[in-house]
């Protein structure tokens, strides 16, 4: 089988070679590890407070762009089809039409963008880690916010008390959590590949 990325994210460098099968794999297996962090939900009102916005980005800079994406494309698509993979042990098409949608559909691209900082080594040092990640947590953020102003019919100030206020605080130790994940895991590997030598 034919590799298919080059050691540019964490995962593949613990993975590498890449093939088809691996790829497969590591995809389904991150879109079930967001399966899983929505289920950690303390419920403040129609949105509730989950450990998504750290399992997405996380996804992004550890399998990169284009597999971070992926992978949060595959978990909206079992949702969607009904598996209970959304918060709540909810799942069906009308999630998708509900108060957290806006956040839903911006999963890929926020792992998209937080993987594509990754590959360009944004996960090495933590205060570019959290760079990256304070971005992927953003575009959720926005996204659900104009959804609520749009599809809910919120006033601007409304949906941002209701949908974005409520989620900084978490957000900010969710980002600090994995920002320090990526910079010790690269430490690790490090260590071990001068180890082998």
């Amino acid at each position: 089988m034919t590799p298919y990325t080059k050691a540019d994210t964490l995962m593949s460098a613990v993975l590498s070679p890449m093939d088809t099968t691996r790829t497969v794999s590591i995809v389904i297996a991150f879109s079930l590890f967001n399966a899983l962090a929505a289920q950690i939900a303390i419920p403040v009102g129609p949105v509730p407070i989950t450990m998504q916005t750290f399992a997405v980005t996380l996804t992004g800079a550890l399998l990169g762009s284009r597999l971070g994406a992926l992978a949060l494309a595959a978990y909206l698509i079992e949702g969607t089809v009904g598996l209970p993979f959304f918060a709540g042990g909810r799942g069906g098409i009308g999630v998708l039409l509900g108060p957290t949608a806006g956040y839903l559909v911006t999963f890929p691209a926020a792992a998209y963008v937080t993987g594509a900082f990754a590959e360009h080594g944004w996960d090495r040092r933590f205060l570019t880690a959290v760079a990256a990640m304070a971005i992927g947590s953003a575009v959720i953020l926005l996204g659900g916010w104009a959804w609520l102003m749009t599809a809910m019919k919120a006033t601007p100030s409304g949906a941002f008390k209701l949908g974005v206020a409520p989620f900084l605080l978490g957000d900010v130790v969710k980002i600090l959590l994995a920002a320090a994940v990526l910079p010790t895991g690269w430490a690790l590997l490090k260590r071990k590949a001068s180890g082998d030598e």
